[in-house]
């Protein structure tokens, strides 16, 4: 049985896990911005669930509160993967109980965000929005301002391409995942987010290109991926791969919009040989399946429009 939750709130975890006899547990990343908080928070779900899988998120790399040991997010990262293998997390593609598991490394880049822009106000920078461009330190020739960084970590994943064909041969079901978003279309229109340069940030075409090369360019039934990073709630199949997100999110986030996690999550998402029923509620991926995306609509949705005029 897999389970997909975001991590950092344990008593959840532990209720759940315990409640619910779950032995298979994917963390999608931003598990803890310090490296003493991520080594407690994973030791606590490798106590509950027998396998643990993760990939690192943005918020795991970040460098602010390292306290004695100011370490850059290169050496963080590398710290935090040997981490994983000191407790028994895995970060490689495995198989268990017959279903292939493939963690995908990725980063965002601001070149995936191909749609119109919205100019009717003023909308805050990146650099300004987003903490990662001070928080992470990377070293020269690496930057959140291009697609180096989206190329070194998809090119992280290419150690384990002889573990990917072996699970492309040997397995007939396959769940991939990553921290970050691999198409544009699971995430909302940028006229309905209050951040409308939200997409630069999210996601990377690496990412995709990875999973159609897991998976199939046209997919199939049995292709599954599990992605997080944006906290809204999606389940839809796109060109043959079901896609699924399903944050616990913020408590203030849980408090301004709930996502349905209080009654569904951990989330399972495969179980006794077969994948599980749509994860519902869904509000955004139930909205776009029945209403087209407009992506050219650069008209702000109301509590956007209401949002700027306040600020």
């Amino acid at each position: 049985m897999v389970v997909s939750i975001a991590p950092y709130c344990l008593s959840f975890a532990q209720q759940a896990g315990h409640s619910n006899n779950i032995s298979k547990h994917i963390a999608l990343g931003d598990v803890a911005e310090t490296y003493n908080n991520f080594i407690v928070t994973m030791s606590v779900l490798k106590d509950i669930f027998e396998h643990v899988l993760y990939v690192p998120g943005n918020h795991d790399l970040w460098c602010r509160q390292e306290g004695e040991i100011h370490l850059d997010s290169h050496q963080k990262l590398k710290k935090l993967l040997d981490a994983c293998r000191g407790l028994g997390v895995e970060t490689s593609p495995m198989v268990l109980d017959g279903l292939g598991i493939i963690p995908l490394f990725s980063w965002y880049h601001e070149s995936f965000d191909r749609e119109e822009e919205i100019t009717s106000t003023h909308i805050p920078s990146l650099e300004m929005a987003c903490k990662d461009f001070k928080a992470c330190k990377w070293s020269k020739g690496l930057s959140n301002g291009d697609i180096s960084l989206a190329l070194y970590f998809d090119a992280m994943n290419e150690k384990h391409q002889s573990l990917i064909k072996e699970i492309q041969n040997t397995c007939s079901q396959i769940i991939s995942f990553s921290h970050f978003v691999p198409r544009q279309e699971l995430c909302p229109e940028k006229r309905m987010l209050f951040y409308p340069k939200l997409p630069k940030i999210i996601g990377s075409d690496c990412l995709e290109a990875r999973i159609r090369s897991i998976h199939g360019v046209e997919g199939s039934p049995s292709a599954c991926h599990v992605f997080g990073h944006t906290h809204f709630c999606w389940d839809s199949v796109i060109h043959g791969i079901r896609y699924v997100q399903a944050p616990l999110a913020y408590p203030r986030e849980r408090k301004r919009r709930m996502n349905g996690g209080e009654n569904w999550l951990p989330f399972c998402i495969y179980s006794n040989g077969k994948f599980s029923e749509r994860l519902s509620p869904c509000y955004w991926s139930d909205y776009y399946s029945t209403h087209p995306r407009t992506p050219h609509n650069t008209q702000l949705a109301p509590w956007v429009a209401t949002f700027y005029n306040q600020t």
